[in-house]
């Protein structure tokens, strides 16, 4: 396929990488086509927006609905949509098309800099201060099973999600290297959390102790199937899920 060919060309031919980096053309969250340009999307891009954002999943569907997304969409923020295994090549040898650089949505703490308006700090800041002692809690429960637990500035609507550092592997990056058997670093994920979802605010309230450990495990395992993980051990996730919704509908009953 021809566009295969432009992308592989990215790195063994650095002298024309520039142009070849302009017949590119990806998906995102503007057109399922794959047919958006770089410049396409440069010229898009919001007043004081500084990066060309992206996500990477395993298949169009899950770039589409990555909870990555939420805070880039309740903006109005373009974002291309990288769901080919080549494409992971791609970002790792073009980092900046015409002076902006480009930034994977779920690498490192976000930052939208002229985009995020006062008052989206200022909540962030807010909720950074009064779930610090959540944040503790779900970080010593998910024990080294995590890298860091932190509130959220990419979520509107999930519980949370699992992000990686800005210069570290990314969890899709990863999974297609296992896939193709080769030895990947052991590298930790980082949980943020949304406080304003109703379940982490359930959760700020719960005792320390095995149901609130038991939530903290389920919330780290959605946050990684949501973005196209798999579950290293399946059958816990579900005893804890259904003992859970037992515990909800006693509630209820009662």
């Amino acid at each position: 396929e021809f566009g295969a060919v432009l992308k592989e060309g990215l790195g063994e031919d650095f002298g024309n990488r520039d142009r070849l980096a302009k017949l590119l053309r990806f998906a995102s969250t503007q057109s399922d086509a794959v047919a958006v340009s770089l410049a396409d999307y440069k010229a898009r891009m919001k007043e004081g927006q500084e990066a060309i954002y992206y996500v990477t999943a395993d298949t169009l569907a899950a770039a589409k609905n990555s909870p990555h997304l939420e805070v880039f969409r309740k903006k109005g923020i373009e974002v291309l949509l990288l769901s080919e295994r080549i494409d992971e090549w791609v970002v790792s040898h073009l980092n900046e098309f015409e002076g902006k650089q480009l930034q994977s949505v779920a690498k490192g703490e976000l930052d939208l800099g002229k985009l995020a308006d006062e008052e989206d700090k200022k909540e962030q800041e807010k909720d950074a201060g009064e779930y610090k002692d959540l944040v503790e809690k779900i970080k010593k429960a998910l024990g080294e099973g995590v890298k860091e637990v932190r509130t959220t500035t990419r979520l509107t609507e999930s519980p949370a999600c699992l992000v990686s550092e800005q210069f570290g592997m990314g969890g899709n990056l990863e999974r297609l290297l296992k896939a193709a058997g080769q030895k990947v670093p052991v590298s930790k994920p980082i949980l943020e959390i949304n406080p304003r979802h109703p379940l982490l605010q359930r959760l700020k309230y719960e005792a320390e102790g095995q149901r609130f450990d038991d939530w903290c495990h389920v919330l780290f395992d959605q946050a990684l199937l949501s973005e196209g993980g798999q579950l290293e051990d399946p059958a816990s996730f579900v005893k804890r899920l259904n003992q859970l919704m037992l515990v909800l509908d006693s509630g209820k009953a009662s």
